[in-house]
């Protein structure tokens, strides 16, 4: 495939998860063109017999998305609300949560092994069914299926969810 039709097919896919991600667009937007920039200084080494295109773009996509949070411990931004007042609103705090939970949920992810980490992103980030995954991924339905319920697990118990 070309590097110009890759792009037009790949990247609305690509920001949309992005941008479910981040929540400034520009960051999002700048993101997904750097997702883009890795793709194609890396696509000459690309090697369709260990994934397909998209998984393959998917991993760096959400890599990406790993180390731009890993990169926000470092500079703890905080975005506070143009009409601020000395009262802090309710979506301001629920805002601080939902960053700091993504943040949480981005380091589990990278504890994960690929496959599992490539099945989790896959089927709740791109929708993808676990039937679709398995073609995806080259392996058997039922393979799939365990390779979920193991990754749920994992997950639940970094997050102790009982």
């Amino acid at each position: 495939m070309e590097k110009e039709q890759l792009y037009k097919e790949y990247y609305p896919k690509v920001l949309r998860y992005v941008s479910s991600k981040i929540n400034r667009v520009e960051e999002a937007e700048d993101l997904a063109q750097n997702v883009f920039v890795k793709v194609f200084q890396n696509y000459d080494s690309f090697d369709e017999s260990k994934a397909s295109i998209s998984t393959w773009i998917y991993t760096i996509t959400h890599n990406t998305v790993i180390n731009y949070y890993k990169s926000m411990k470092f500079r703890q931004v905080v975005d506070i609300p143009e009409n601020y007042s000395e009262e802090v609103t309710e979506d301001f705090v629920e805002g601080l949560v939902e960053r700091e939970m993504q943040g949480r949920l981005a380091d589990a992810l990278c504890k994960l092994d690929e496959d599992k980490r490539d099945l989790i992103i896959l089927h709740y980030y791109s929708g993808h069914t676990l039937k679709e995954i398995s073609e995806l991924m080259k392996k058997p339905y039922g393979q799939i299926k365990r390779l979920h319920a193991k990754a749920l697990g994992e997950l639940s118990g970094m997050f102790e969810i009982k």
